[in-house]
């Protein structure tokens, strides 16, 4: 929904239009979820951190893997256009802040995506790329107290991983899984008070 002069709000802002932004921007789709999906992401926090080089490990994918997630692909790209998912693949975004104190409620967007085009308010962000060590220092840049468990304590913050994080990139399922699972938590605090939407249509035979 058009909010102020170059201003947008959503629910949830995905960042990453490969298969693990397309497998999330599906799953809230199914749950009546608005989202807008952008590509990238090259600073975090308040003070961009002047390297963010990719520490994510690539294992070189085996035929079959990639005959999978090419299939897998196609069929999100498929939905997402049947089903008007915005998805914006030559929108960067450059830029994740918080939504400064007293500019927000309690139940108003806490986070900005700023683009070369203009900013994203939403809830909720699902992280589709970066590596373990931008991720805590993000959190850090926050000042937010980071544990064992850095997914734990990005999710108390509204932001959500998928496919990232992790030294091995990975499977085609695994990333499947990890949307639905990110899908479930953001429709269940949007909805909490609603029963899960069940796996209707097309994506149904993507479940794991």
């Amino acid at each position: 929904m058009p909010g102020n002069a170059g201003t947008e709000q959503t629910t949830t802002v995905i960042i990453g239009t490969g298969l693990s932004g397309l497998a999330v921007a599906a799953e809230l789709r199914r749950r009546g979820i608005d989202s807008i999906v952008v590509d990238g992401l090259d600073s975090f926090g308040a003070a961009p951190p002047a390297v963010t080089t990719s520490l994510q490990r690539i294992d070189a994918p085996d035929s079959a893997t990639l005959q999978e997630r090419t299939e897998i692909m196609r069929h999100l790209r498929n939905y997402a256009a049947s089903h008007d998912v915005d998805v914006r693949s030559t929108t960067r975004a450059v830029h994740l802040a918080k939504v400064e104190e007293g500019q927000a409620d309690a139940s108003g967007p806490h986070w900005e995506v700023h683009t070369p085009t203009g900013v994203l308010r939403a809830n909720h962000i699902v992280l589709t790329r970066c590596a373990q060590s931008q991720l805590r220092r993000m959190i850090n840049d926050f000042g937010i107290a980071v544990g064992r468990n850095l997914a734990a304590a990005m999710r108390a913050i509204g932001i959500y991983l998928v496919g990232v994080g992790e030294l091995i990139t990975p499977s085609p399922k695994e990333v499947l899984r990890q949307a639905k699972t990110v899908g479930h938590a953001i429709s269940a605090k949007v909805n909490p008070d609603s029963v899960a939407f069940p796996a209707t249509g097309s994506l149904a035979m993507l479940n794991c």
